[in-house]
């Protein structure tokens, strides 16, 4: 199969083929999706052999706008349309139990709930209201491998297995949506992303607990991004804390290992190395942004046998950025024992 990079002006070509129920990949301001008409169970099944995700976990329906989700959504949260005033269009995935039969469990994982997002980028709300039907997006990589920032990375995990690509630069914010679960009585965080706990907190004026459950390989998540381990390149991570950089260094020296660095200018200043992937600058923003980007270039550059990477404060973004390294790293620090 061919796999054709769409532009602009080529919306509707890629709509078209959503609609005859083929995948095309779509950007967002998060990471890149991968994008088959919600509508179609066969379309949809193409998503979890394409990526080889297993069948279990739910997907995330996109929408065009908040009444697209009328159709399939049961009841709405008393705090519902306060919550998508302050964040839709925007990097947050909202779940709600759904209408019997309205979505294929293929969907929904065989939950009676489902997750929807208004993504925050005019070329995919285009192609979503051109296709006519919600597009399911997770996200347009190998199941398990870093998510995509650019049309290149999805080009490259997905070449000739795909129909398209709807080209739109680097995402701007580097990691996946926030996923608030709205079926049960508190909205609840399942997963951290850019709409952070405390803006939710200061526009909704209550708690929002983070549900900090690992879901095993035997769970069915109630939402992407739950399992153990995830986001992992071939290359083993470890997560290197701020009083911990010397030994660290000194410890893959004295080995024998070669050292893959993901960190910031000022980190990356002082521990030099042949491959390296430097943040654009010393931020939280920056490393959440180019997180994904850089250990898929160490990994592909196979000139490393670990990847050392800098860790944030759990706070803000950076619980949304540990929460992605973490998973890439399987959980492990660098420890001298």
């Amino acid at each position: 199969m061919e796999t054709k990079i769409f532009q602009t002006d080529q919306i509707n070509q890629a709509a078209a083929l959503l609609r005859q129920g083929e995948l095309v990949a779509f950007p967002t301001e998060t990471v890149y999706g991968l994008g088959a008409n919600a509508l179609l169970p066969e379309a949809v099944k193409q998503v979890f052999a394409v990526k080889g995700r297993p069948s279990d976990n739910p997907l995330i329906v996109h929408v065009a706008d908040f009444l697209m989700t009328q159709e399939f959504v049961e009841s709405y949260h008393p705090l519902t349309e306060k919550i998508v005033q302050n964040f839709w269009p925007g990097p947050l995935t909202l779940i709600f139990s759904i209408k019997k039969g309205s979505l294929s469990p293929i969907v929904t994982g065989g939950l009676s709930t489902a997750a929807f997002r208004m993504p925050d980028n005019k070329k995919t709300l285009s192609l979503i209201e051109k296709t006519g039907a919600p597009l399911v997006g997770p996200s347009a990589n190998t199941s398990g491998k870093p998510s995509p920032t650019t049309a290149l990375h999805v080009f490259h995990d997905l070449k000739g297995k795909i129909a398209g690509i709807l080209d739109d630069g680097a995402t701007q914010i580097g990691v996946e949506s926030t996923v608030l679960d709205l079926s049960g009585e508190v909205p609840t965080i399942l997963r951290p992303g850019a709409v952070t706990k405390e803006k939710l907190e200061e526009v909704l004026g209550i708690e929002v607990p983070l549900d900090k459950h690992l879901v095993k390989e035997s769970e069915t998540p109630k939402a992407p991004g739950m399992k153990y381990k995830h986001y992992s390149p071939d290359v083993p991570v470890l997560m290197i804390k701020p009083g911990d950089w010397e030994k660290a260094i000194a410890w893959a020296n004295t080995n024998g290992k070669t050292v893959g660095l993901l960190a910031t200018p000022k980190i990356a200043d002082s521990y030099p190395s042949a491959d390296r992937f430097v943040f654009e600058e010393d931020s939280i923003e920056a490393a959440t942004r180019g997180l994904f980007s850089g250990l898929r270039a160490l990994d592909e550059a196979k000139q490393s046998d670990v990847i050392f990477a800098e860790v944030f404060p759990e706070d803000h973004l950076g619980l949304a950025y540990m929460n992605r390294l973490k998973k890439a790293a399987a959980q492990k620090y660098f420890t001298e024992k």
